[in-house]
C-alpha cells in the first residue's frame, strides 16, 4: 500500500478519462435505445486488429501509421455494422457478435508469432491508463472536439452514427482498453436511461467522472491496475445512482 499519490501521474490518466467520457457517454447513451450493446465491443476489437498490424509489420509503436491503420481497420468496421442495420435487422445483434468474435480471434492469430504478443493484448484489453502521454491526450482532445462538433452540427442519423462512433472507440481502446470503453460507454448509460436528456447526461459525466477519479485514487495507493478498479467503481457508483436518483424524484415532485 502506497499512502502517497503523486498527482503529475494520476492527473493525465484522469483528463484522459474525461476526455473518453465526453463522448463515451453521449454515444453510450444512443447505443442504448438502438438496442445494439456489444457494437462497441466489435468496433474496439476491429480497431485492435489495426493496431496489431503495424506492429507485426515493424512499423513504430504509436506512430501515424498505427492510428491511419487502426482507423482505417474501425471505419471498414463501422461500415460492415452499418450494413447489418440496414439489410439484416433482425439478425443485427447476433451478426456484431460474430464480428466481435471473428475479431478477437484474427487478433490471437496476428500475435502468435511475436513473443510479446500476448502481453501487448493484454495491453489493449485492460489499457494502459496509469501510463497516458500529454502528447496522446491533445490529439484525443482534438479528435473528441471534432466528434461532438460533427454530431451536434451534422446529426448522427444512418452511417453518420457509425463513423463517429468508430472514430471515438478506436482513440479510447488505446488508451483506456477494450473492457473500460464498453464499461464506460454501457454504465453510465444504463444508469440514465429513465432520466430526461440533460439531466440524463449531466447525471452519466458525474458517474464516470467518479469512478475515473475514485478508481485512479485507489489504483495509486493500492498499487492496483487502474483499468479494472475503474470497471469495479464504474458499476458500483451506476448501481448506488439508480437506487438514489428514485428518491431524489420523488422528493422534488
Amino acid at each position: 500500500m502506497n499512502p502517497f499519490v503523486d498527482w503529475s501521474i494520476v492527473g493525465p490518466p484522469f483528463l484522459a478519462g474525461l476526455l473518453v467520457l465526453s463522448t463515451h457517454v453521449l454515444l453510450g447513451r444512443e447505443v442504448l435505445q438502438r438496442g445494439i450493446i456489444f457494437i462497441d465491443l466489435a468496433i474496439a476489437q476491429i480497431a485492435v486488429l489495426g493496431v496489431i498490424l503495424p506492429q507485426q509489420l515493424g512499423w513504430p509503436e504509436g506512430g501515424w501509421e498505427t492510428q491511419a491503420a487502426a482507423s482505417a481497420a474501425a471505419l471498414a468496421g463501422a461500415f460492415l455494422l452499418y450494413s447489418f442495420e440496414r439489410f439484416w435487422p433482425r439478425q443485427q445483434e447476433a451478426l456484431i457478435g460474430i464480428s466481435f468474435v471473428l475479431a478477437a480471434s484474427g487478433g490471437l492469430l496476428m500475435s502468435a508469432s511475436n513473443p510479446h504478443g500476448a502481453e501487448h493484448l493484454q495491453e489493449l484489453l485492460t489499457g494502459q491508463l496509469l501510463w497516458v502521454r500529454w502528447s496522446q491526450l491533445q490529439w484525443m482532445a482534438g479528435l473528441y472536439a471534432l466528434i461532438l462538433l460533427l454530431w451536434v452540427f451534422m446529426g448522427y442519423g444512418g452511417r453518420r452514427f457509425y463513423v463517429l462512433f468508430s472514430l471515438a472507440v478506436t482513440a479510447s481502446v488505446q488508451v483506456v482498453g477494450v473492457y473500460l470503453v464498453f464499461a464506460s460507454l454501457i454504465i453510465p448509460a444504463l444508469a440514465i436511461r429513465k432520466l430526461p436528456r440533460t439531466r440524463g447526461l449531466v447525471t452519466g459525466y458525474l458517474v464516470g467522472s467518479l469512478a475515473y477519479g475514485g478508481g485512479l485514487l485507489i489504483s495509486s495507493v493500492y498499487d492496483l491496475p487502474a483499468g479494472p478498479v475503474v470497471v469495479w467503481l464504474l458499476a458500483i457508483i451506476a448501481v448506488v445512482a439508480g437506487l438514489l436518483m428514485p428518491r431524489f424524484s420523488a422528493q422534488k415532485a
